[in-house]
């Protein structure tokens, strides 16, 4: 009775305009977090616009590949072979996203994922914009201890089940949405509503053992940790560092440059653009950092962790990717 009285009362209550018409609800759990990683499950809760859960879908996905950590997301090789391949599932999944906003806990991971999936089976994600409830809390100023889902959900008295099963997951996540996006119109918040650009062209690397197979020796049963990149060699930055970057500046040639966590462009295109701009892409940071570019600026990464020692400037991927499209030259002489 209660919740019928106030989802009548936010029924009544003005909304802002420029507020999106539907959401999508996302969790993806996949074999690991690097880009030759794959999608192993997805759910989607699609939302009206003001939060209301309209329905909900869920499909496990054949990865083609060893499931990785099962004592995480509990499906194995096994539960998986008989899965429908990511192509499969496409269109269905194409017709739970088009014309919504992606919501998502971490959302540039899940959409990095999806944008992926895509890419391999030569289509394109339908996806405009994506809103990451981290942000949201965020923006909301909410009192949470960390920024995990669990904590989400315990701020806003939604019980989770199963952590990691990605229907109960993005079912938690749309549950602790909706209050958070009824706080933000009745406040006229601003959503952090990020562009999604889809990949277009997609080259795996070798791929690691299907399922069925027996994974190589250094893993931990059949996962392995993914995080390795091959070395590129960038040629040197022929410019003097001129400093660091300064809030409401513009970007100058010659300045570090580092990155810390995951983009939504990818890494290696968001460094050549870097350096194709005349910036210095460094590995690590130091003193000498001219700006750390982050989507999360809260996490505990060594980077993270330095630029707040070093009072290094910090700004995100949107605010990095609207810098680079104006770089001061560098002086002369």
């Amino acid at each position: 009775m209660l919740e019928d009285l106030t989802t009548a009362v936010f029924s009544a209550t003005p909304w802002p305009a420029a507020y999106p018409k539907g959401y999508a609800v996302v969790d993806v759990e996949t074999t690991g977090l690097a880009r030759d990683d794959r999608i192993i499950s997805a759910a989607v809760y699609r939302l009206d616009e003001r939060g209301e859960v309209e329905d909900h879908w869920y499909t496990t996905v054949n990865p083609e590949r060893d499931p990785g950590p099962v004592w995480i997301h509990g499906l194995t090789s096994e539960a998986l072979e008989g899965a429908p391949l990511f192509p499969d599932i496409a269109e269905e999944f194409t017709a739970r996203l088009a014309g919504r906003v992606l919501v998502a806990h971490n959302a540039v991971f899940d959409w990095q994922m999806i944008a992926r999936e895509y890419a391999r089976a030569e289509r394109e994600a339908p996806v405009k914009q994506r809103l990451c409830t981290i942000a949201l809390s965020k923006e909301l100023g909410l009192p949470l201890p960390n920024h995990k889902l669990e904590s989400l959900a315990a701020h806003f008295g939604v019980v989770q089940q199963r952590a990691h099963h990605a229907l109960d997951d993005a079912r938690v996540l749309a549950e602790a949405f909706r209050p958070s996006l009824r706080a933000a119109a009745a406040n006229n918040v601003r959503l952090p509503l990020h562009e999604c650009r889809p990949l277009t062209e997609w080259t795996d690397r070798p791929a690691a053992p299907r399922i069925g197979q027996q994974a190589g020796p250094g893993g931990y049963g059949g996962y392995r940790p993914s995080s390795w990149r091959p070395s590129r060699k960038r040629p040197a930055c022929p410019y003097p560092n001129p400093g660091r970057y300064q809030a409401g500046g513009r970007l100058k040639q010659g300045m570090r440059v580092a990155f810390s966590g995951d983009t939504s462009t990818e890494r290696d295109l968001l460094e050549d653009r870097a350096t194709e701009a005349g910036l210095h892409v460094a590995t690590s940071l130091s003193r000498l950092t001219s700006l750390l570019v982050t989507n999360d600026p809260d996490s505990g990464t060594s980077k993270v962790v330095k630029a707040r020692q070093f009072g290094t400037p910090v700004v995100d991927e949107a605010a990095f990717g609207q810098l680079l499209a104006d770089v001061e030259p560098a002086s002369e002489g």
